[in-house]
C-alpha cells in the first residue's frame, strides 16, 4: 500500500471514529435550535435595525469582506456599527473602539473594519445581548447595526439574517463537527433570509449558478446570491500610497484560513511568490519576524516586496516600529466583494428595504407613544 492509500485509510478510519461524536454534538445543536423556534429560550429584538452576518461553517467563507460590503452600502445614508465577537482579543466584555484601537484590545477585523472606515463605530462583546445596549448607550445616534459573525448567536433576534458559503466548500455538502466543519445541522439555513455563495469563480455561468440554487432549495422567502472576490490595488504599509507589484518578487506573509486564490493571483502579477503561511488570525512575535527577516535577506533576487493582507496588516501593525526599521517595501493587498450575475441592485435593494421599513415602523411606534401637548 502506497503512502497515499496509507493516508486516505487513517482519515477514513478518523472521521469513522468521529461520527458518534458528530451525532452528539448535532443533537445538542438541534435540540438548542427547538428551545429557540419554539420560545423556551428568549431572543431580545432591539428598536434599531440588526443584520447578521454569519455561515454555518467554522471560518474561511470570506464573511469580513461581506461586512465591509454592506458598511459601503450603509454608511453614506446612515450611522453604521459593526459589533463583533473580537476572535483572539486580548481583553474581555465590551468595547467601542477608539483612538487607542488595536488589534490585542478588539482583534484583526474590527481593526481591519476601523483602519478602512474612520466614520464607523467598530465594536466588539462577547455577548451581543449586552453588548447592543452598551454600544447604544454610548452612541444612541446609531442607526444600523452589522453583526459580525452572529448566526448563531440567537440571544439577539437580528431583522436580517445573511448566510455566507463558500462555493468550494457549500453547507449543503457538508457534515456537522467534528465530522465535518458545520457548527449546527444543514436544516439551519432555513432561518437565512438572504444566502451568499462566496467565493465563486469570476466566469460562474447562470446555468452553474442555477444548479447550485436547486441544491440549496431555497424557501419562498429566501434570496440566493452568488460573490466573487476581487483584488484592488496594492498600497503601502507604513503610507498607504498605491504600490505596483507588478513583475516583482513577492514574499507573500499571510496568516489567513485559505491562502491560495491570493497565492493564485500574485503569481500571476509576479516574476515569482515565496509564501510564509501562518495559522488563521495568527498574532506575529519576535520569531515570526526574525523568520521572515531571515527569508527576506537570503533571498538573492532583486526588485523584492513583501506582500500581506490586510487583516494580517491589522495585526503586524502592533510590530510596525520594527518592520520600519528594515527599510523594506511591504505591500498590502485589499479585496472587494464583487455580486456576480447581475444580483447586486436585488441585494442592494433587499438591505435598504429592510433598513427603511424598519426605521419608519420604529419612528411610527414613537410617535404614536409620543404625547400630543
Amino acid at each position: 500500500m502506497d503512502q497515499g492509500n496509507v493516508l486516505y485509510y487513517i482519515f477514513s478510519v478518523v472521521r469513522l471514529v468521529l461520527y458518534p461524536f458528530a451525532l452528539l454534538y448535532g443533537a445538542l445543536m438541534w435540540w438548542r435550535n427547538r428551545m429557540y423556534d419554539s420560545g423556551f429560550f428568549s431572543s431580545v429584538r432591539f428598536s434599531v435595525p440588526v443584520i447578521s452576518i454569519g455561515n454555518l461553517s467554522t471560518g474561511g467563507t470570506g464573511k469580513t469582506p461581506h461586512v465591509e460590503y454592506l458598511v459601503r452600502l450603509l454608511q453614506y445614508r446612515y450611522r453604521v456599527a459593526t459589533m463583533s465577537r473580537g476572535y483572539k482579543r486580548r481583553t474581555q466584555g465590551f468595547i467601542l473602539a477608539g483612538d487607542d484601537a488595536n488589534a490585542l484590545r478588539i482583534g484583526d477585523e474590527p481593526m481591519q473594519y476601523k483602519l478602512k472606515f474612520p466614520e464607523l463605530a467598530v465594536s466588539v462583546a462577547e455577548e451581543r445581548m449586552t453588548g447592543i445596549p452598551a454600544l447604544l448607550q454610548r452612541r444612541p445616534d446609531i442607526d444600523v447595526i452589522l453583526l459580525d459573525d452572529a448566526y448563531q448567536h440567537r440571544s439577539v433576534k437580528a431583522g436580517l439574517n445573511i448566510l455566507i458559503t463558500d462555493f468550494s466548500r457549500p453547507y449543503y455538502k457538508d457534515h456537522i463537527l467534528p465530522f465535518g466543519s458545520l457548527r449546527e445541522g444543514r436544516g439551519a439555513s432555513r432561518r437565512a433570509d438572504i444566502i451568499i455563495v462566496s467565493k465563486c469563480p469570476a466566469g460562474l455561468s447562470a446555468t452553474e449558478a442555477g444548479e447550485i440554487r436547486n441544491l440549496i432549495k431555497p424557501a419562498p422567502n429566501q434570496h440566493v446570491f452568488f460573490s466573487g472576490l476581487q483584488y484592488m490595488s496594492p498600497y503601502n504599509f507604513f503610507t498607504g500610497a498605491p504600490l505596483d507589484i507588478l513583475k516583482s518578487n513577492v514574499l507573500l506573509v499571510c496568516g489567513i484560513a485559505r491562502p491560495e486564490p491570493l497565492q493564485n493571483f500574485l503569481a500571476q502579477l509576479a516574476t515569482d511568490v515565496h509564501t510564509l503561511s501562518y495559522k488563521d488570525h495568527h498574532y506575529f512575535v519576535t520569531a515570526d519576524l526574525e523568520e521572515i527577516k531571515k527569508t527576506w535577506d537570503n533571498w538573492a533576487v532583486e526588485n523584492k516586496v513583501l506582500v500581506t493582507t490586510e487583516k494580517d496588516a491589522a495585526r503586524l501593525r502592533l510590530l510596525a516600529d520594527k518592520l520600519a526599521a528594515w527599510g523594506i517595501t511591504i505591500a498590502v493587498m485589499p479585496i472587494q466583494v464583487v455580486i456576480l450575475l447581475g444580483g447586486a441592485d436585488l441585494l442592494d435593494s433587499v438591505v435598504m428595504s429592510y433598513v427603511e421599513r424598519t426605521i419608519a415602523e420604529n419612528n411610527s411606534d414613537f410617535d404614536l407613544d409620543t404625547p400630543v401637548n
